[in-house]
């Protein structure tokens, strides 16, 4: 889509040439979602290619995903034989309503600043304890976790010049099983319930997303599929559903059960 508002796109070169920012200039990195719409509201581009981030950093602490890494480079890099959990990065990847052409541009940084309930980016790394790291507006550093960044449907803890310029995912993590149920009212719908489970040495972590309207987690010591989708539900407030065209809230609500069950009876018999 043509941005007619727009008259200028600057392509940053360091973090210096990012001062100044205001509600007028419009952060882009793949650009998939940004040119679908009008964004009449905005009169520059801020190109963060420029600032040339590495994609993927392998180490022995974990993985560092660059905020403009693509969907298609996160999910096709060959990772380290023991990093069991980077399968879920196909999972989260299919379970975008996108093709592949769109993988190839959308970037997992922007994917997790639209804040939106189907961002699938947002399941998994919510279940991984990913930690994100921003830079702000003032020149100083705030890392959080994905369920302290995206605060509601749309809507994240980042303020007017405020940049995400990485995600990290411990090793450790990264060496333990995790697995990914959705679940749409069609088989190429938009998501209505989103559950990824990892197993851990003392129980399971559970992320619940796309039904709810913020990613929530709930960590158990519990492998029993029923006493997990009782904590879960106990976890998620009853107001966290939402209802739209894709789902009314009282059904996402019963098939996050249903899959949280899955993933728990799956995770619990490797």
């Amino acid at each position: 889509m043509d941005l007619h508002s727009v008259d200028s796109v600057v392509m940053p070169r360091n973090r210096a040439d990012l001062a100044g920012l205001s509600g007028a200039d419009g952060l882009m990195a793949g650009g998939t979602w940004l040119m679908s719409e009008p964004q009449m509201h905005l009169q520059r581009l801020i190109d963060l290619r420029g600032l040339r981030w590495p994609d993927l950093t392998i180490a022995q602490e974990g993985l560092d995903i660059g905020a403009t890494c693509t969907i298609d480079t996160l999910q096709s890099t060959a990772y380290p034989g023991d990093w069991v959990a980077t399968a879920v990065f196909r999972q989260a990847a299919r379970a975008l309503l996108a093709s592949y052409k769109i993988w190839k541009s959308a970037t997992v940084g922007g994917n997790i600043c639209l804040g939106f309930p189907v961002g699938s980016m947002i399941s998994m790394l919510s279940a991984l304890d990913a930690e994100l790291l921003v830079w702000k507006a003032d020149g100083s550093d705030v890392r959080c976790t994905v369920p302290h960044f995206v605060t509601g449907n749309s809507t994240t803890v980042l303020d007017e010049g405020d940049v995400l310029r990485s995600v990290r995912i411990p090793a450790s993590n990264l060496r333990q099983p995790t697995v990914l149920r959705k679940v749409a009212l069609s088989p190429l719908g938009r998501s209505g319930a989103v559950v990824v489970g990892r197993r851990t040495p003392d129980g399971v972590v559970i992320s619940v997303t796309a039904a709810t309207d913020r990613p929530y987690v709930v960590v158990t010591d519990s492998l029993d599929p029923e006493a997990v989708a009782a904590q879960v539900d106990s976890a998620v407030p009853a107001g966290a559903y939402y209802s739209d065209a894709h789902g009314a809230a009282d059904w996402r609500h019963q098939v996050t059960g249903v899959l949280t069950r899955d993933v728990v009876a799956h995770l619990a018999g490797l």
